[in-house]
């Protein structure tokens, strides 16, 4: 091999890693020089910022191929909340129409525990306590239990004796006063479409008492708030609790059955029909889904919240 021909051979070897490392670099320097310009120029780089949080605003953005949900209660709601907090409706029915909402009722009274109890103070549950309608969550008259206990069958079981006991067998409180921390905490959430009587959200058995009424849209505004109580989603998300003797098991049939579920909570009463509330971890992480149902027919909760849930995934891509 002729000597010029080794040492062009030898030079064009040794470039090679630079120009491979140029093209490589390429992309990024031309965004490298592209950022420099725009930080040169405010109008170019708020141009880029504002269109960079358009994008961020459409998310999900909704596959217009997919036909609108028919949905078969009386109201419902879909929110999506970022991480940062901000909200969008991603489906909705009649969400501002007041409605009995039943046990979901149980959503304020666990917050107005959460927000003015001491969690390790001991309740001697009363007679009138175990006297309420139904017998979920297994009390008996005498049972000592810490607050934080009574948490667990009121929102598993949705137990009308857990919900009377915190409101009346709590040192000096009574349930008249526990039902005006109620109204209290209810406006200053501005639930404009939220009424409280009781804390359980049992329909009224004398005709002069005013039924619990809420709206889908007032629901899901406090199951957000309640997004940064920790404690209830742990309970929520529970299906089988005995640390305090009977087991209780959590009535939320969708548990396990739906991917992301961070839990919720169902209700039934005559007036209200059945009820639900279910949060979901937003695909990517990207935050939460908050689902209310009000006013399906027997034995539906389940089913038409699963297939709302079915439908979000299908009519919104993330």
């Amino acid at each position: 091999m002729r000597p010029q021909f080794k040492i062009i051979l030898i030079s064009f070897l040794f470039s090679l890693p630079f120009w491979w490392g140029a093209n490589f670099l390429g992309g990024g320097l031309e965004e490298f020089f592209y950022w420099q310009k725009a930080s040169q120029s405010p109008k170019i780089l708020a141009a880029q910022v504002g269109l960079e949080e358009r994008l961020r605003e459409l998310k999900p953005i909704r596959e217009t191929d997919v036909a609108d949900f028919e949905l078969a209660a009386k109201s419902g709601i879909s929110v999506f909340v970022s991480g940062e907090g901000r909200e969008r409706i991603l489906f909705e029915k009649d969400s501002d129409e007041k409605l009995p909402f039943a046990s979901l009722a149980k959503l304020m009274t666990s917050w107005v525990v959460l927000e003015y109890y001491d969690l390790s103070k001991e309740i001697t549950v009363s007679r009138e306590a175990v006297m309420q309608e139904e017998d979920f969550g297994k009390l008996e008259i005498g049972n000592v239990f810490p607050v934080e206990y009574l948490l667990y069958p009121l929102l598993m079981e949705s137990s009308n004796d857990a919900a009377f006991a915190l409101a009346s067998d709590y040192e000096d409180m009574t349930e008249r006063k526990f039902v005006e921390l109620m109204r209290w905490e209810a406006e200053k959430m501005n639930l404009k479409n939220t009424f409280f009587d009781n804390v359980t959200g049992l329909d009224p058995e004398e005709s002069g008492t005013r039924l619990n009424y809420s709206s889908s849209e007032d629901l899901a505004s406090l199951t957000k708030r309640l997004l940064g109580k920790p404690l209830v989603w742990e309970i929520f998300s529970t299906e089988k609790y005995n640390s305090y003797g009977p087991e209780l098991i959590n009535n939320n049939g969708l548990l396990g059955q739906i991917p992301g579920l961070l839990g919720g909570k169902t209700g039934y009463t005559g007036e209200a029909g059945e009820c639900m509330v279910l949060v979901l971890r937003a695909p990517k992480n990207q935050g939460y889904l908050v689902n209310v149902i009000l006013g399906t027919g027997v034995g539906n909760k389940f089913s038409e919240m699963k297939e709302l849930v079915n439908w979000l995934d299908l009519a919104y891509r993330w």
